[in-house]
């Protein structure tokens, strides 16, 4: 099985990171192709950016997505998620869609944990468009402050790991999500010191992506995920043009 683990910022030491937890989950077998967006910022943190990077994301996978047999999109707010499901036929996983959803099997109210105020609102818009927002406690961030991005998860550890016993108690969290893709790693570092289940992003991401591939589910003919008709586009990359304008079979 081979899946691609896209991410859609610039840090390619978190894509490192990321590939790193992810391939620790893997099934015998299973190989990662991982990839850092050519351009960008070195993290999403709001609205905006996550536009910019979601067109990125269906760019890089009309590029590399081929002779793959699903794909992961790696930034915590699963930027460029539902477009993609639309226009390419192999499971597509959101990383933070994929946490949820393991959180929920694992007790009935979520919290979310982060390192930056920023990260809230965006946050927050993923959770309710996967239609988990009766689910969910509480959304915790640090105070931002940090030395560099590839950095945040060792230096911030102490305060996250106090995020994580603050909303058990005082929101009444049964499971906590570490999110941002810069905390890749970070649940096993300290799980030991919060009381309740703490979910691997990358890792249940990549569990999720295996789970679909084994499934071996068609694609989509009709409904949500039907992909569109074809249309001509005009100054976009080469393979997302072909793509869209159905000439890439």
């Amino acid at each position: 099985m081979r899946i691609l683990l896209l991410n859609p910022n610039t840090s390619a030491s978190v894509t490192q990171r990321l590939e790193t937890v992810a391939a620790q989950a893997a099934a015998p077998g299973t190989s990662i192709t991982a990839l850092t967006a050519p351009r960008g910022v070195p993290y999403i943190s709001g609205r905006a950016e996550a536009q910019i990077a979601g067109a990125l994301v269906l760019e890089m996978l009309a590029e590399h997505l081929p002779g793959h047999d699903a794909a992961i999109i790696a930034a915590f707010g699963d930027p460029g998620l539902a477009a993609a499901r639309e226009l390419f036929d192999q499971p597509i996983v959101g990383m933070a869609e994929a946490a949820m959803l393991t959180a929920a099997m694992l007790g009935p109210r979520f919290s979310i944990v982060t390192f930056a105020p920023a990260l809230g609102s965006w946050y927050r818009d993923c959770v309710e468009a996967s239609g988990m927002g009766h689910r969910l406690a509480a959304i915790r961030s640090g105070d931002g402050r940090f030395s560099a991005i590839d950095t945040v998860a060792s230096e911030k550890e102490e305060a996250l790991a106090t995020l994580c016993r603050r909303t058990v108690e005082d929101d009444g969290a049964d499971v906590v999500i570490l999110g941002g893709a810069p905390l890749a790693g970070l649940a096993a570092r300290i799980a030991g010191d919060v009381c309740v289940p703490l979910v691997e992003q990358a890792a249940a991401a990549l569990l999720q992506a295996e789970t679909l591939v084994r499934l071996g589910t068609a694609p989509a003919r009709a409904g949500a995920f039907a992909r569109p008709s074809p249309k001509p586009a005009t100054g976009l990359a080469p393979k997302l043009t072909a793509r869209i304008s159905g000439t890439d079979a």
